[in-house]
C-alpha cells in the first residue's frame, strides 16, 4: 500500500488551515497559494475531506472551507480513509471475499497483524500533533512542512 498524493495533500491542506486559520475559513485560493498545490486538486480533495465529516464549507463574503472538528479530533487515519478509502496493505485484507484463500491463508494473519499496526499508528497521530511541528519548524526558521 502506498498513500496517495490525495491523502498527502489532505494532510497538507488541513494542517495549513489548522496553522493559518485561527478557527476560521480559509479559501482554496488561500490554501493553493500558500501550498503551491492546484485549486482544482484542492477542491476535489475538499469534496472527500467535506463527505467524511472533516471539513465544513461557508458561502458568502467570509466564505471558505473550515475544520469540521478541533485538530485534536482527526487523525492521519480519519484523513487516509476519507481520501484513499480502508486501510489495506493487501488486496485480500480489503475484501476478504473476493480472495479464494480466506481463511486458509498462511499470510493473512502476518498481513492483518502490519495492516493493524500501520492503523494504530496513523490513529495515534492528530492534526493537532502535525500542525504543532509546522508552527515550531515555521517559528525557528525552518522550512515551514512539505508533507
Amino acid at each position: 500500500m502506498k498513500i496517495t498524493a490525495k491523502s498527502r495533500y489532505a494532510l497538507r491542506m488541513l494542517v495549513d488551515m489548522a496553522v493559518h486559520g485561527n478557527g476560521g475559513t480559509r479559501t482554496i485560493r488561500e490554501i493553493s497559494e500558500s501550498q503551491g498545490l492546484s485549486e482544482k486538486f484542492i477542491g476535489r480533495i475538499a469534496i472527500s475531506l467535506k463527505r467524511a465529516g472533516l471539513l465544513v464549507t461557508a458561502r458568502g463574503v467570509k466564505g471558505g472551507l473550515a475544520l469540521a472538528l478541533f485538530p485534536e479530533k482527526i487523525t492521519l487515519l480519519d484523513i487516509v480513509t476519507a481520501t484513499d478509502g480502508p486501510l489495506a496493505l493487501v488486496h485480500c485484507l480489503a475484501r476478504p471475499g473476493a480472495c479464494a484463500m480466506h481463511g486458509r491463508c498462511a499470510a493473512e494473519k502476518a498481513w492483518s497483524g502490519v495492516n493493524d499496526a500501520l492503523a494504530s499508528h496513523l490513529k495515534s497521530v492528530t492534526l493537532a500533533s502535525v500542525a504543532a511541528e509546522a508552527r515550531a519548524m515555521a517559528s525557528s526558521g525552518e522550512q515551514d512542512y512539505c508533507i
